[in-house]
């Protein structure tokens, strides 16, 4: 049988744990359903898939994945401070941090946390958490999540074959 090795355009079925540097996890396939992609395709950062590259079917392998070629550092121009004028004109109530948890049948509240969608200026939706409430303004986070956190990769690679579209070259 001829062995293939994960690497571009090759199609890849595969459990994974993805966990905080302590060990809190974040998303696993093991007890589920395994990934399946197609490698190269963006599906992965690219961090991820430098780390499997060259793994083959039957292997199983854990990565301390730092924030470089994970999610990135947080960068502090990803946080974006608003009027919270601009929230009180989509109906939403902004209370600052300390305030008492809405009741029901009150607005949205808007709290530290809070994940809101966004639109960039190509119209494509961005996702930004409320980071601070202040008097006269809001503070959104559009870092990634996981942005500056070490992460633990786990890998069971099940299965690595060509992804049927046929040989890819570069003309």
């Amino acid at each position: 049988m001829n062995e293939q090795f994960v690497s571009e355009g090759r199609r890849i079925t595969m459990h994974f744990e993805l966990a905080l540097e302590d060990g809190q996890l974040i998303d696993s396939t093991f007890d589920s359903r395994p990934g399946v992609f197609v490698f190269g395709d963006g599906t992965l950062p690219e961090g991820f898939e430098s780390l499997i590259r060259g793994m083959q079917a039957g292997e199983q392998k854990s990565f301390l994945v730092p924030p470089e070629k994970a999610f990135g550092m947080r960068n502090p121009n990803n946080l974006q401070t608003f009027s919270r004028s601009h929230f009180d004109q989509l109906g939403a109530t902004v209370l600052p941090d300390d305030s008492a948890p809405a009741q029901e049948g009150e607005d949205a509240v808007l709290r530290p946390g809070m994940v809101l969608s966004f639109a960039d200026a190509a119209k494509a939706e961005v996702p930004g958490v409320v980071s601070e409430v202040r008097d006269d303004e809001v503070v959104i986070d559009f870092n990634h999540p996981l942005a500056g956190q070490t992460l633990r990769f786990r890998v069971d690679i099940l299965h690595v074959e060509d992804d049927g579209v046929g040989s890819r070259t570069l003309n």
